[in-house]
C-alpha cells in the first residue's frame, strides 16, 4: 500500500499523523475486503485551503472537516468485482506499481481540533474517524439518505473498534 502524505497545516495535532493514517487506511481497506494493494493521497490542510477546495469542487463556500475525491465510480459501494474488466484496468490502477488508485482525502487540521473538543473525545479519535469516513466515501458509500447514513455510521464504528479507537 502507498500513502502519499502531505501536511500543509501549521497546527500541531500532537499525533504521528502519517503513521496513524496508514494504520486507519489499511484497516479500512481490510474491512472493505479490498482485494488489491491501493494508493491513497492524504493532505492535511487549514481552514482557508479546505474552504477553497470545497468552493471549487463542490460549489459550497464554507469550511468543512474532510473532503473525499474518489478515483473510481462504483455501481455498488464497496464492490470491487467490476474492476476486473480490461478497459477499467488501465484507468483504475497505477501503471508502474499496479496499485488501485483509490482516491484523495483532504482533512482540515483546525476542524479536527474543534470537533474533538466539541464531541468530547480525543484528537486521535477525530482524526481516525475522518480518515475512516473518507475511506468509505472513496469506496462508494454515502450518507445523503437516512438508510445510507446508518450503513456508513455502522461501518465507521466497526473500523475504529477493530483498531481500539473509541470515543
Amino acid at each position: 500500500m502507498t500513502i502519499n502524505f502531505e501536511n500543509e497545516s501549521s497546527l500541531d495535532l500532537g499525533l504521528p499523523l502519517e503513521e496513524l493514517a496508514l494504520t486507519v487506511i489499511e484497516a479500512a481497506l481490510d474491512y472493505l475486503e479490498c482485494p488489491y494493494e491501493a494508493e491513497v493521497n492524504l493532505l492535511i490542510t487549514d481552514k482557508e485551503q479546505i474552504q477553497e477546495l470545497n468552493r471549487n469542487f463542490r460549489q459550497v463556500d464554507r469550511v468543512t472537516d474532510v473532503l473525499s475525491f474518489p478515483m473510481i465510480e462504483y455501481d455498488n459501494p464497496g464492490d470491487f468485482t467490476f474492476l476486473e474488466s480490461e478497459e477499467l484496468e488501465q484507468d483504475c490502477f497505477h501503471p508502474e506499481t499496479g496499485e488501485l488508485l483509490f482516491g484523495d482525502i483532504v482533512i482540515c487540521a483546525d476542524k479536527v481540533l474543534e470537533q474533538a473538543k466539541a464531541y468530547g473525545h480525543s484528537v486521535k479519535r477525530e482524526y481516525a474517524f475522518l480518515i475512516a469516513h473518507s475511506m468509505l466515501h472513496l469506496a462508494g458509500y454515502d450518507h445523503m439518505e437516512p438508510e445510507e447514513a446508518g450503513v456508513m455510521e455502522a461501518k465507521q464504528r466497526e473500523i475504529l473498534e477493530k483498531l481500539g479507537i473509541s470515543r
